[in-house]
C-alpha cells in the first residue's frame, strides 16, 4: 500500500471515530496526476445524495502532460461504497457533530482507494493538552 496524498491536519483537528476504505471514481489524468503527487485532501470532506457519497473539495492538479481534456482541478468526485455502508456512516454522521472527512489516498494493487472517517471536532483546548501531552513524553524518552 502506498500512501498517494494524505490529510494530516484532519488528525490535528479532529477525534477519528471509525474509517472505511472505498473506491473513488476518477478520470484519466486524475489517475496520473494522483500518482505525480499532485492530491491535496486539505479541506475535503463527504456529502451523500440519494445514497451515493461524493468526495468535495479535493483538489487534484492538472496533469502536467495533458492536453486541452485535462480534468477541472476541484470537480466533485463520486465515491464508490456498498449502499450499507453509505447508510451506516450518514446515519451516524448526522448526529451533532460529526463529519466525514477524505485521510488518504492511496495505491492497492492496480486501483486508488480513499480512506473516509467518520469524525467529531476538537475544541481548542483539547488540541492544546495533546500537544503538551506529547512534548512531556518526548521528554521522558529523552532522559
Amino acid at each position: 500500500m502506498k500512501v498517494l496524498a494524505q490529510n494530516k491536519k484532519a488528525y490535528h483537528d479532529y477525534f477519528i471515530e471509525e474509517t472505511v476504505e472505498g473506491g473513488i471514481s476518477l478520470k484519466g489524468t486524475e489517475v496520473k496526476a494522483i500518482k505525480e503527487g499532485r492530491a491535496n485532501l486539505k479541506d475535503s470532506y463527504v456529502i451523500i445524495k440519494e445514497e451515493e457519497a461524493y468526495l468535495i473539495n479535493c483538489h487534484i492538479s492538472p496533469y502536467s502532460h495533458g492536453n486541452i481534456m485535462n480534468h477541472e482541478p476541484s470537480r466533485t468526485r463520486k465515491l464508490l461504497l456498498h449502499k450499507k455502508e453509505i447508510r451506516k456512516y450518514w446515519g451516524k454522521a448526522r448526529q451533532l457533530g460529526y463529519t466525514m472527512i477524505a485521510l488518504k489516498l492511496y495505491l492497492k494493487g492496480p486501483k486508488i482507494k480513499v480512506e473516509i472517517g467518520l469524525t467529531k471536532g476538537k475544541k481548542q483546548y483539547e488540541k492544546r493538552e495533546r500537544i503538551k501531552e506529547r512534548d512531556v513524553e518526548r521528554e521522558m524518552r529523552r532522559q
